[in-house]
């Protein structure tokens, strides 16, 4: 993203770019067909689930002015206009944690006035809703959007376990309030005596920690050994929904047997109940809120345009990291406008407003990814067995692939410039193909084994639409009008969910594989090499992550700490945006520039991308790489939070040994590194005596130059 600083300068770029797209967003999930509805249902719930959470939390902490209604219908009013007129649809809108923190400090205050207490309360909070609306438009005009350029990985990902560490934090806090007594429940109750009390506690262990562990597993199921390919990805796409229904199935089986309220369940009103739909008039009693308190609104509004514009900006950030390639523009500045109107329209009807939520909006963004890499696998799955079928040779399917792939891939008029495209074969299936004397033998599965070697083929691609934003969004919205069937889920079942979003946002944070790898004892260090690793386990010394890892983590608990204060907790987001003068100015004079540059990587300082190949240890000609039927994109291939994609088994490139372009040649065939050999030669020649000028292609890309980190830190000590 470019860095301007000049009024509308940069709402103009975003929607000059994104307006080069808006057809191709919604042609292109339209073109998926049913399959759109994976990551719709699979983000609907992550959205729905802690927005009705956070509403019985609002109808505790501010004696019912606000409730599940209205943090369910401003998600989906915000989701439905920011799906259709917003800039980046990846990014999901939803009521956010810190937003019921602020809510809830601003009710304590307005009910301890005179002049305001609890009938003005929304009043004034639509005041300051206006006040944060301006803020934010002038925020976007004057582009402070730009400053996202510098929030790194230390920022992005401390940013990211802290929510974790909150969802988290409200699981566990779930699970212990269901051995007391509810504050709106009658302590008389038969179901209130300590000892249903400890029933009901130890039934929401098991309802919680069910739900939990088999919604992992269930997102891990196309990994399984057992059952068809068609029911393992079903499963997989639909496994997390489906065990929040069967597990609110289970939690009826002791219905007869146990007083009513046990297990505890969803509790909101009605939205046609008396004196539900009092907010959405609140527009009429803005007047009379005190001329004092109206401009004395412009405090909290400035601490919730700072949270939002933080909050909002990381959360698309992540939506958009480098290692999803996205082909279209992003929309930093647009929509933090629009969010500014949103904001306006949700105050002035009375329900919190909306805005870019985590993790949801990376989990969407990685949920099209894995659509993307089915869709793209069952087209060349289908297209290199009709070429097995017509008798090709190997250079021959691999350009009707080639071309079956860049029939998939839609031309922007305005798109960032992609080297993408199918990967080489691997040498193995080279050799093999050239092992019966002639390379133009026709091809079959004991040389390309379709079923495996395709998934080898495919980057990492996002299906970037606009449709399942705008879906689970209407979802959402039915929510409003199905909630006497949402009240029948276990409040039980809420915090197993939230559990299960901490643990879920966790894979690809370096963060806490530093710190995993912390409490890794030194004899068994050797063994993160043999798994999927960053770089930094091989070039940066462990004292130096250690002490790097030490600092990130004291600062989050700082963060985390501030949120248990209570008029304190809204200022968090002050404390993760004070990291960007911290890193760019303190942490440099206490780390060498090429550890950091490997440790936190920030994007206007990062090496570009290499594509050189690395031989990552001699295989066995007759070895395969073990990939399941219809893998899920993100699973066999582990990435980092900056688009590093980091491979198992790598040789050890520290300081002192030679550098990537030393080891390889600029190009990227990986069977030039082998010894020469005729049948090999004959692959890499643009003619063959059989079929001139169809000899297997084997694209020679220059690639960008490789980083520098090897001679920046060349005889470097920690």
């Amino acid at each position: 993203m470019e860095e301007t600083f000049v009024p509308f300068r940069g709402i103009g770029n975003d929607l000059k770019g994104r307006l080069l797209c808006y057809k191709q967003d919604w042609t292109g999930g339209i073109r998926a067909g049913i399959r759109i509805l994976a990551p719709t249902t699979y983000i609907f719930f992550a959205s729905a689930i802690p927005v009705i959470s956070f509403g019985e939390q609002l109808e505790r902490d501010t004696e019912g002015s606000l409730t599940a209604v209205q943090t369910l219908a401003s998600t989906a009013l915000c989701g439905i206009i920011h799906s259709i007129i917003g800039g980046q649809p990846l990014l999901i809108l939803g009521v956010a944690e810190p937003t019921v923190l602020m809510y809830t400090f601003m009710f304590n205050f307005a009910k301890d006035q005179k002049e305001l207490g609890k009938p003005l309360f929304l009043a004034w909070a639509a005041w300051v809703c206006v006040w944060t609306a301006f803020l934010l438009v002038l925020l976007s005009i004057l582009g402070a959007c730009s400053i996202i350029n510098r929030f790194t990985r230390v920022a992005g990902e401390l940013f990211g376990l802290l929510i974790a560490m909150l969802f988290m934090q409200q699981a566990i806090k779930g699970v212990v309030d269901e051995f007391g007594i509810p504050k709106s429940q009658n302590p008389n109750q038969p179901a209130m005596q300590s000892s249903w009390r400890f029933g009901n506690g130890m039934f929401a262990l098991v309802l919680s920690f069910g739900l939990l562990l088999t919604s992992l597993q269930s997102r891990k199921a196309r990994s399984w050994r057992y059952g068809t390919g068609w029911l393992r990805g079903f499963i997989a796409d639909y496994g997390v929904p489906l065990m929040v229904v069967v597990w609110t199935g289970v939690s009826y089986i002791p219905t007869n047997s146990v007083p009513e309220g046990i297990p505890r369940r969803l509790f909101s009103p009605n939205p046609w109940s008396p004196g539900a739909y009092s907010n959405w008039t609140i527009a009429k009693d803005m007047l009379n809120v005190p001329l004092v308190y109206i401009i004395g609104a412009v405090v909290p509004a400035t601490m919730i345009a700072v949270l939002y514009y933080f909050d909002h900006s990381v959360a698309s950030q992540l939506a958009q990291q480098k290692e999803f390639n996205l082909k279209k523009p992003p929309s930093y500045h647009y929509d933090l406008l629009l969010l500014g109107f949103l904001t306006l329209l949700c105050g002035l009807i009375g329900i919190p407003p909306s805005n870019g939520v985590i993790p949801q909006s990376p989990m969407h963004t990685k949920s099209l990814a894995t659509l993307k890499h089915q869709l793209l696998r069952n087209k060349l799955v289908s297209t290199a067995r009709r070429s097995i079928r017509e008798n090709s040779n190997l250079g021959d399917l691999y350009r009707n692939m080639q071309q079956a792939y860049n029939e998939m891939q839609t031309p922007l008029i305005y798109q960032h410039p992609s080297t993408l495209g199918l990967k080489e074969l691997k040498e193995t299936t080279i050799q093999q193909a050239s092992s019966a004397g002639y390379i133009d033998a026709p091809v079959d599965e004991t040389v390309f084994d379709v079923n495996k070697d395709v998934d080898d083929l495919l980057n990492v691609e996002v299906k970037e639409q606009r449709l399942s934003n705008l879906l689970q969004a209407l979802m959402v919205g039915g929510c409003v009008g199905a909630m006497p069937v949402l009240k029948k889920i276990p409040t039980s079942v809420l915090w197993g969910y939230f559990a299960f979003m901490a643990i879920e946002s966790l894979p690809g944070n370096q963060f806490w594989e530093r710190i995993l790898l912390l409490f890794t004892v030194p004899s068994r260090r050797y063994k993160v090499l043999e798994e999927n690793h960053a770089t930094f386990v091989e070039t940066v010394p462990f004292k130096t992550v250690a002490f790097f890892t030490v600092f990130q983590t004291v600062y989050l608990l700082a963060c985390f700490g501030i949120t248990w204060i209570p008029i304190a907790s809204v200022l968090f987001p002050l404390l993760i945006m004070l990291l960007v003068p911290v890193r760019q100015y303190l942490l440099p004079k206490f780390f060498k520039g090429a550890h950091l540059q490997d440790l936190d990587a920030a994007e206007y300082e990062e090496a570009p991308p290499s594509t050189y190949n690395i031989a990552f240890g001699e295989e066995d000609v007759h070895s395969r790489t073990s990939q399941v039927d219809s893998g899920e994109a993100l699973d066999g291939i582990i990435t980092r939070s900056r688009g590093e994609i980091r491979h198992s088994n790598s040789p050890k490139v520290t300081s002192s040994s030679q550098s990537p372009r030393e080891m390889q040649p600029s190009y990227s065939p990986r069977v030039s590194q082998r010894a020469f050999s005729p049948n090999l030669h004959d692959l890499r020649v643009d003619k063959s005596p059989r079929s001139p000028g169809k000899g297997l292609e084997i694209k020679q890309t220059p690639s960008p130059g490789p980083s520098n980190l090897g001679q920046t830190s060349k005889g470097s000590s920690a």
